[in-house]
């Protein structure tokens, strides 16, 4: 009894273990690449570059992290998760090192755009995905959530302090701080018991063997079905109503009228709630269906759009709340829904090879969003069809909860 008590307690520790170290990585490295909002006008301003071209670098660090979470979730089931977070540590650290020295516009893209992109996607949701399913199987959406939400942690702490950092100490320096950070999590992270961490709790049904998942189906297995492509497409459509409006927000506010510590600031709030609405949304999606609480917070997604829009109009605190609530309780919120999904759907060998394939559609939405907003800003000198495009998207992903099978009708 004594001795499986003992077990027990070390199996209890080693899944928060997990959980907290997945959350620690996602929230940092996500955290930095999402902050670049912040970086967004000190950059057009320092190199006198237009709206569109500073947020193409963006759509460059979006492509390549959705291209990076191909890549990561491939590398994972082949190599496990050291690999995985040593490799994408180190490239954080180069790129962000680097960037205060550069003056070109395609230095960026290289370094910030594809290694800060890999290397978030290396160490971001794909092997947290696969990590957490294997520790947690009871209550798995919760605990996913957590995991997920430090996106929104991520941004929370960021990007106000990527603010205070900029206005004290240039945006040079920022980025100069932030490797610093890297370096020391690539340090902390050989110190790390990768062997235990990847073989998972005992009895759990994605457990593995020597470390690697069995069972389940490939990738190429998973490309042929309907439901693999019905993520894919929820991920890309509601990455361009998001992403669109995200990149954006920071400087919208400041175009209406709002000082710049003011839009930092609700831009932090709005990660606060981000980080609150994926976990509650993760708690709801285990106890309800997913479709219906994936309606939900699309339904937000509408409410923050039109406030933000309203806001031309009638620059309101008011506004600025419901706005912050609509877009920080929704923003990322189906993401735990459909990480759980694949989780339950696709466990086994592939599992993270075909998140990681699910997560492109999220990478090359984000980037059209958020180039497509800012080449119409630059353009038509407003924000309105950039809030119509992101409508429509939102629209078109909220859809496909309701038209795919499996998700749509998957148990609870």
């Amino acid at each position: 009894m004594i001795k499986k008590s003992i077990f027990y307690i070390f199996a209890s520790l080693s899944s928060i273990f997990v959980l907290l170290y997945c959350l620690i990585m996602t929230s940092l490295s996500r955290g930095s690449g999402e902050s670049f909002g912040v970086f967004l006008l000190p950059l057009s301003s320092h190199f006198s570059w237009d709206r569109a071209s500073v947020a193409s670098i963006y759509s460059v660090y979006m492509v390549s992290l959705g291209l990076g979470s191909l890549l990561s979730g491939i590398v994972f089931d082949k190599f496990g998760p050291r690999f995985n977070y040593m490799f994408g540590m180190g490239l954080l650290a180069i790129a962000y090192g680097f960037l205060g020295n550069f003056s070109s516009i395609w230095q960026f893209y290289i370094v910030l755009g594809v290694f800060g992109g890999i290397g978030a996607a290396m160490v971001g949701v794909i092997p947290a995905q696969s990590l957490v399913s294997r520790w947690f199987d009871k209550n798995l959406g919760s605990a996913l959530s957590i995991a997920y939400a430090g996106q929104g942690l991520g941004v929370l702490i960021m990007a106000p302090l990527s603010q205070i950092s900029i206005d004290n100490f240039g945006w040079q320096n920022s980025y100069t701080y932030i490797s610093y950070v890297f370096i020391f999590l690539f340090i902390a992270a050989s110190f790390v018991p990768w062997k235990l961490i990847a073989k998972g709790a005992k009895n759990n049904p994605r457990g593995t063997q020597n470390g690697k998942a069995v069972g389940g189906i490939s990738l190429i297995e998973a490309i042929k079905t309907k439901t693999f492509w019905g993520f894919f497409f929820i991920f890309g459509f509601t990455a361009v109503g998001i992403f669109g409006i995200s990149l954006q927000i920071v400087a919208y506010l400041i175009f209406i009228g709002f000082s710049e510590v003011q839009s930092a600031l609700s831009f932090g709030i709005a990660g606060i709630l981000n980080f609150a609405g994926m976990i509650l949304t993760g708690l709801a999606a285990d106890r309800w269906p997913r479709h219906i609480v994936a309606t939900i917070s699309y339904i937000l997604s509408f409410i923050a759009i039109i406030s933000l829009a309203l806001m031309q109009l009638y620059p309101s605190i008011f506004l600025l709340i419901l706005f912050i609530l609509g877009f920080g309780l929704s923003a990322g919120a189906r993401g735990p829904i459909i990480t759980t999904l694949i989780a339950e759907i696709f466990a086994g060998k592939g599992l993270a090879s075909i998140y990681g394939a699910t997560n492109l559609g999220q990478g090359f939405g984000a980037a059209a969003g958020a180039i497509l907003a800012g080449s119409l800003f630059d353009l038509t000198g407003e924000y309105n069809f950039g809030f119509l495009l992101c409508s429509v998207f939102t629209l078109l992903g909220a859809i496909l909860f309701w038209t795919v099978p499996h998700i749509r009708y998957a148990k609870v």
